[in-house]
């Protein structure tokens, strides 16, 4: 090849790269598409602190309606997206079973509040699938929570005996961890046999069958108003649920009395928990297990679940700005949001 065929080579080569970098620089600056033409009716859980809850505990109070939080503060940020085209009609929901599907109804087009992203929670009792997850935004790890006099003698879910009381909170991965790792449910939520499930009606005894199933996204006919689970063997704890929509205050206050000796939830909640004990209560044990926690949609807004990723995948720089930014700066999305404008701000 001669010196010049080799120098024009050389150029078309950068004519290229220059044109395929223009056109990348086009695309990063062109108009936001809108996620949406309209408000967007948001369910959120309204006793998930920090996460996700009410300035409020009172249904009938007006701060009942006001949604406080990292999720909040995330939606918000959202909504200050230029060209997003986002802002949430927000509507808190009371209880927490099943609230995942409340998206697939009329009344919200998505739900939050701490929910983990789970494949089962896809679907409904039927086994049809109902709705999709945005992209996970918050980490999710489950712990216990203890009196802080009992901490530091409970260090590991093993060691939790018959004679302990742990409290739980209904179709909640807290409760699912918790039941799987002392050996009450298999990997597909079978209880063991022996199991005694205390319900309204009475107490029934699993058998080991798929009859008696109990995961995070729902449960066998006749155990969803469970009140205790009590053991068949002396290395399983036993597990106290209590009723009311403010389950999680409930369980505090009971642990606090001593009625149970822990609490299994997510470490979020747990933390939050302790430190408004002054030292009363600590995280005594965390398990390992990392779950990402995310909002859901029905199955059929696919368009608005990858516009709404797009955008979150943003905020949190693809996962790497999290809850514990969050708690150093509360304004950590804000900022992020202000440099989206600014990225795509026209040039004069």
């Amino acid at each position: 090849m001669s010196r010049l065929s080799l120098l024009l080579c050389r150029a078309a080569a950068a004519l290229i790269l220059l044109c395929l970098f223009s056109l990348t620089v086009a695309a990063d600056d062109g108009e936001t598409q809108a996620c949406a033409d309209g408000a967007l009716n948001f369910g959120f859980y309204a006793f998930f602190d920090p996460v996700s809850y009410s300035a409020d505990a009172d249904p009938d109070s007006e701060g009942f309606h006001q949604h406080l939080g990292y999720e909040a503060d995330l939606l918000t940020a959202l909504e200050a997206m230029e060209g997003a085209g986002l802002r949430f009609v927000r509507h808190p929901i009371a209880a927490f079973d099943e609230i995942w599907l409340a998206s697939a109804t009329p009344q919200y087009d998505i739900v939050g509040g701490g929910i983990t992203i789970l494949d089962s929670r896809r679907r409904d009792a039927a086994g049809e699938e109902r709705v999709a997850f945005t992209s996970g935004h918050i980490i999710f790890r489950q712990s216990l929570l203890a009196r802080a006099e009992d901490g530091e003698g409970l260090s590991g879910y093993e060691e939790l005996s018959s004679e302990l009381r742990v409290g739980a909170l209904v179709s909640t991965t807290g409760e699912g961890r918790l039941l799987e790792l002392t050996g009450y449910i298999d990997e597909n939520g079978v209880l063991a046999a022996g199991v005694k499930v205390d319900t309204p009606g009475g107490a029934l005894t699993a058998d080991g069958s798929a009859d008696y199933v109990i995961t995070p996204a729902g449960e066998s006919p006749g155990l969803a108003e469970r009140t205790g689970l009590r053991p068949p063997i002396e290395t399983m704890p036993q597990v106290v649920y209590l009723g009311g929509e403010q389950g999680e205050s409930e369980l505090i206050a009971a642990l606090h009395d001593k009625t149970i000796d822990a609490f299994a939830r997510g470490d979020l909640g747990n933390q939050a928990a302790a430190h408004a004990s002054e030292g009363a209560l600590v995280v005594a044990v965390r398990d390992d297990k990392i779950e990402y926690g995310g909002f859901s949609l029905d199955i059929n807004a696919a368009e608005l679940a990858a516009c709404l990723d797009d955008k979150i995948n943003w905020l949190t720089d693809d996962r790497r700005i999290g809850f514990e930014d969050w708690v150093e700066q509360p304004m950590v999305f804000m900022g992020r949001a202000q440099m989206w404008n600014a990225r795509n701000e026209p040039e004069e």
